[in-house]
């Protein structure tokens, strides 16, 4: 079998077929000089409790699995975590009319919540303002790169074969295999999965599969608060986020290396790729500006997306949103940070994906979208891949 993206639900998936199978050859293909050198990477190392999702529904089970999972597997190889909690603030009546049911969401998941009003979320954190707020103390941090090397490494630990620069140029199949095409050589395997993530839909449709949706890629951006600041806070704060819109809002977040972060916001990046200043990509642009569903999610978030451009090339804007819980920041406090880039899968009419979508030929199996947070349900959405390829192939 081969598996193509070492993000960490791929390196997830090629570890966990891999125990299943362990007398199947099994490699595991990055374009990459390492794993974890996209999504995985660049995001915010938080371990989710679940608070947003649909009860009942696979992101709410699986995220939170996954929040104990990932804690578990941290604490058992010795890698870096924290469960230092997240506060919800509310800082008017409409997001303390969403925070009350956030709260009801919580109780449906049975996520251990507490209220708090304004004199108790001061004592708690005394550099944040707001109505209320919802403490949430399963939210933890960690270091997503690290898991991820770690579960590559024992992945290697029982046989499974790591090629990384080794990008997929082609995929043929065929009634008997699959042939992937790399930049210096072919690799035939009977079945393939493919992880891809910012390329999810180049790869499905490299195999032949007809598909009705796009990547468009969204660039987080983040700054640093300065040094002196790393003990502003003691929790993760959060915004009450608006359900209408995909994102959730610009948090502080306390990174397990004893920084805070300030982001991200969400404005639409011209290269699928580009972490830089600067990133603009013809061929992005050319597949974006020629797909119709592009148009249709730019005419019904015109609003929020020139909001966020604004706030992107202009600081004060983005300064105005974190002074609204968090008073004592100041545009000199404002570092730069690397960005991150999330893959938003879009249907042909424009719908955003929320939920899980795949891709399937005879002998090809691609995870289309796996719902954020990935991350943190890495390892049960791994498990539930496994099941439907050995389902699907018949193992």
């Amino acid at each position: 079998m081969a598996i193509v993206g070492g993000g960490i639900v791929g390196v997830c998936t090629a570890w966990q077929m891999k125990k299943r199978f362990s007398d199947a050859a099994v490699v595991l293909m990055e374009k990459e000089p390492y794993p974890a050198g996209h999504q995985t990477g660049h995001n915010s190392g938080v371990i989710h409790a679940g608070v947003y999702y649909q009860p009942g529904s696979l992101k709410a089970e699986f995220c939170k699995r996954g929040a104990e999972a990932t804690l578990r597997f941290c604490r058992d190889h010795n890698l870096p975590v924290e469960q230092c909690g997240k506060l919800l603030v509310a800082t008017d009546e409409l997001e303390y009319r969403r925070m009350e049911a956030l709260e009801k969401r919580c109780e449906q998941n049975d996520i251990v919540v507490r209220r708090m009003d304004a004199s108790a979320l001061r004592r708690m954190e005394p550099n944040i303002i707001g109505r209320g707020a919802l403490y949430v103390p399963a939210t933890g941090i960690t270091d997503y790169r690290r898991i991820t090397g770690k579960m590559a490494d024992l992945f290697a630990a029982l046989g499974g074969k790591i090629r990384t620069g080794c990008e997929v140029v082609g995929i043929e199949e065929t009634g008997s295999d699959v042939r992937v095409r790399t930049r210096s050589d072919t690799i035939q395997a009977r079945y393939l999965v493919a992880c891809a993530g910012l390329q999810a839909d180049r790869v499905a449709k490299s195999t032949g599969i007809e598909i009705d949706f796009q990547i468009i890629p969204f660039r987080g951006e983040y700054y640093r608060l300065s040094g002196r600041l790393n003990d502003l806070v003691r929790h993760l704060i959060y915004p009450i986020p608006d359900p209408d819109l995909p994102f959730l809002g610009v948090h502080l977040t306390r990174m397990i290396d004893g920084s805070v972060t300030v982001g991200p916001n969400a404005v639409l990046g011209w290269k699928r790729e580009g972490y830089g200043g600067i990133n603009v990509s013809g061929k992005d642009i050319a597949d974006m500006l020629t797909f119709p569903g592009f148009w249709r999610v730019i005419a019904e978030n015109l609003g929020s997306g020139i909001s966020e451009m604004r706030d992107s090339l202009f600081k004060t804007g983005y300064l105005r949103r974190i002074r609204r819980y968090c008073p004592g920041i100041g545009l000199r406090n404002l570092l730069p940070y690397p960005a991150g880039i999330r893959a938003q899968a879009v249907q042909r009419d424009g719908t955003l994906v929320h939920d899980f979508l795949f891709a399937e030929s005879d002998r090809t199996f691609h995870v289309c979208n796996a719902p954020s947070p990935a991350a943190t349900s890495a390892i049960p959405i791994s498990e539930h891949l496994c099941d439907l390829v050995s389902d699907r192939f018949d193992l």
